[in-house]
């Protein structure tokens, strides 16, 4: 196949994608659209088991969900390094699953590397139905053009691991190999994440407990790394209401083994939407009431003409935590089709540790 015909391939499913994600002013519908109606789509309800290794693999009667791997690593020499590979599935309409360049089904990856000085990223795009990009449950798969997560010999489907990772962009590349010993984590309700207080939703779980070996490589130095990684899993048809305009969204690891989830979905109103898990270190977990999560932005950063907040204060009241966190790049700006802002962070205070901050919407 001719890489003239890829390249036309690839700028079709971006338009395409780009079209049915900003028709009748999407963008006012919550970010990236993600806030319109699910109408006709598959509804996401409380009471619903998840099951492994079935939910591993793509839900086309949704119309959105997402595989997503950050890790925070060092090099030998103590250096701190990031790198996130995030596969999303849209859905352009609902109904049965067309056959060939009919298929419905739009798929984008998104990669990144990052380090004090430097934040290298990239994008992709395929059109399903073709077997450009897509998932599998078993054995577990997930693609788009050379970039993979595939699990390796032996994988467990109750923990995910182990898995191998990769991708590349123009000046940048990484392998990873990730294995956990703890099972697969439910994030909310058993699974359902309460979104809003409309009662908006996702199933939703993860992987926090990864620990990470391989390299990266940026303008063709290649350099060992190793450290921790946490893998989300999301599907839904209408994650966002429609007045809710992006999210703050922090993954964390303790230095003592214990890890943490927490997100702040925003609203002009100030009346924003937060929720939060913390997870033990043999895998218990307790659900944080809203009322007891504290997220203050301290310091903001001009990036690409927005003002990003970048260091954040978290306090939770029940586990007498109150931390401060510092991006490790704060030029984190993903310049993508829906730009948001992704990177490696760490914090001190009560607790010690790192992990990554996503913000969308600003």
């Amino acid at each position: 196949m001719s890489g003239d015909f890829r390249l036309s391939r690839r700028a079709f499913a971006g338009g395409a994608l780009f079209s049915a994600l900003t028709q009748g002013g999407a963008w006012a519908q919550g970010f990236a659209g993600l806030g319109m109606s699910g109408k006709g789509f598959a509804p996401v309800v409380p009471g619903k088991k998840l099951v492994f290794p079935d939910d591993h693999g793509p839900h086309p009667d949704f119309r959105i969900e997402w595989w997503y791997v950050t890790a925070n690593l060092t090099d030998a020499a103590g250096s701190a390094y990031g790198a996130q590979w995030t596969l999303f599935r849209q859905a352009m309409a609902p109904g049965a699953q067309a056959e060939g360049w009919a298929n419905q089904q739009i798929w984008m990856g998104n990669a990144a590397v990052t380090r004090a000085d430097t934040h290298r990223f990239s994008e992709t795009f395929a059109r399903g139905g073709v077997g450009q990009a897509g998932a599998e449950a078993s054995p577990f798969h997930a693609w788009i053009d050379a970039w993979r997560m595939r699990g390796r010999e032996g994988m467990n489907s109750n923990t995910l691991s182990p898995l191998e990772l990769n991708a590349a962009g123009p000046d940048f590349a990484y392998t990873l190999r990730l294995e956990a010993d703890h099972a697969l984590v439910l994030q909310g309700d058993a699974g359902y994440s309460v979104k809003s207080e409309q009662g908006q939703a996702s199933y939703y779980y993860s992987q926090p407990y990864f620990k990470t070996t391989g390299s990266i490589t940026i303008d063709g130095k290649p350099v060992g790394v190793t450290g921790l990684a946490w893998m989300d899993r999301e599907w839904s048809s209408q994650p966002l209401a429609s007045d809710q305009t992006g999210w703050d969204w922090l993954s964390l690891h303790f230095s003592e083994g214990q890890k943490l989830m927490l997100f702040r979905l925003r609203r002009a109103d100030g009346r924003h939407f937060t929720s939060g898990k913390w997870f033990a270190p043999d895998g218990n977990s307790r659900q944080i009431a809203p009322s007891e999560i504290g997220m203050t932005p301290r310091v903001s950063t001009n990036i690409a003409g927005r003002n990003v907040p970048t260091a954040w204060e978290i306090a939770i009241s029940s586990l007498e935590l109150k931390i401060s966190c510092a991006p490790v790049n704060a030029k984190c700006w993903m310049g993508t089709r829906f730009p948001y802002w992704e990177g490696p962070i760490s914090f001190s205070g009560s607790h010690n540790g790192v992990g990554y901050l996503e913000m969308t919407g600003y």
